[in-house]
């Protein structure tokens, strides 16, 4: 144990004198060596601390375009910047934002390799892959402004000593709000009226034929983290029979006051539900969670809302089921990949509502999480921790519903 001791205490000064002493590349290189070695000698990391200088500061956001001048608070996208451009330019730092990310050219890849921190966004995601952080020699803190880190490769991320974390909590009102929209979209048979409307079309019985009430459905979500909670709490006023499937039961007093039924067997839950939505993670276990197989368990005719992550449902299966009739109905915001191309099938397949990645970037969003982002930075120039629920990668290890 002193032994151990000793030798945190020697790593952690030449930690310290090699960031003193060396403001540029070479310092930040041999820290996050010395924090991988760290790592695999299992000792105990601290707070993951900025080395003194300038910081290189990269964000890869949408481009709004015309957009962007019609309103002051559209802060989620490339003009916006969240916000923080005079902040961090006022204290020195250099902030590079962009919405170029594919391939070896792209600015993002111009610029990656002095990086050392790089800001993304789930709803135009830059995918941070293995390749691209070997890449990043100086790269010490990867920002995901928003919820949901499935685009960096975690475990790429946590093996170079990386610190990987998101705005917790920041768009989860976005999100299950979108998720509501949906369901009733769907249940009412919506689009096709809408349809009619602008085609100049009048069929009311087009409509009607497979237009529903929510009351009395049986609405299951999968996973009931803090959006699907905040979902099923908005469908207790419709009467709903409200089931859910988690890794983990709710307290059973807030699972009394929400009026849901856990359900620890997803495939026994599945065929009770006229509705699914789907709010789990994307992790190695989710990928390709809802195939072919699955999909034909759930009643004929279901509802499926997914703002999760499209690459959770097979994509063929769903299409095919789409246009069986086995799926009544398919909304979601979410496609693998995304920006999803022309060609992609869920474009045209019979009795979706898609949309592109919206749900959660709403402007209340934006501001919510590029306030949590600035904290964020502002704690590590300080050496300060992040709240415990924003780390996604921290000292090494993932946080428990990526695992």
């Amino acid at each position: 144990m002193a032994m151990k001791r000793a030798a945190t205490s020697a790593i952690r000064s030449l930690a310290s004198s090699a960031a003193a002493a060396n403001q540029g590349r070479g310092s930040t290189i041999l820290t996050r060596e010395l924090h991988v070695l760290l790592l695999n000698s299992d000792v105990k990391l601290s707070t993951l601390q900025a080395s003194p200088g300038s910081k290189k500061i990269v964000g890869v956001f949408y481009k709004a375009n015309e957009y962007a001048s019609k309103n002051p608070n559209f802060v989620g996208c490339v003009e916006g910047a969240l916000g923080i451009r005079d902040w961090l330019e006022s204290q020195g730092h250099q902030y590079i934002v962009t919405d170029d990310k594919e391939g070896p050219h792209s600015e993002l890849d111009k610029h990656i390799h002095d990086a050392h921190v790089l800001i993304t966004t789930p709803f135009h995601p830059a995918y941070v892959t293995e390749e691209r952080i070997k890449k990043a020699k100086n790269l010490q803190l990867l920002l995901t402004a928003g919820i949901g880190s499935d685009h960096i490769d975690l475990k790429a991320a946590a093996a170079a000593g990386l610190t990987v974390a998101e705005v917790t909590g920041s768009n989860t009102v976005s999100v299950a709000e979108d998720e509501l929209m949906r369901i009733l979209i769907l249940v009412r048979n919506f689009l096709p009226g809408h349809h009619q409307v602008i085609n100049g079309e009048w069929n009311v019985a087009g409509i009607a034929y497979r237009a529903y009430d929510l009351e009395g459905k049986t609405v299951g979500t999968v996973a009931a983290g803090r959006i699907g909670r905040l979902l099923l709490q908005r469908l207790k006023p419709f009467n709903c029979n409200l089931l859910y499937h988690d890794r983990l039961r709710m307290d059973a007093e807030l699972e009394s006051q929400i009026g849901a039924q856990f359900e620890e067997d997803l495939d026994a839950m599945l065929p009770k539900c006229d509705i699914v939505v789907i709010n789990t993670p994307l992790t190695e276990k989710t990928r390709g969670l809802f195939n072919k197989e699955r999909i034909a368990k759930m009643k004929k005719g279901v509802l499926i809302v997914n703002n999760a992550r499209g690459a959770i449902m097979d994509t063929q299966a769903v299409v095919d089921a789409c246009s069986s009739g086995q799926i009544g109905g398919y909304s979601g915001d979410v496609w693998d990949p995304q920006p999803a191309p022309k060609d992609h099938p869920w474009r045209y397949m019979p009795n979706q509502a898609m949309t592109p990645h919206i749900s959660g970037t709403t402007i209340d969003g934006q501001l919510r999480y590029a306030a949590g982002v600035k904290d964020m930075l502002d704690r590590y120039f300080k050496g300060e921790e992040f709240p415990p629920q924003n780390y996604i990668v921290n000292e090494g290890k993932l946080a428990s519903q990526y695992q």
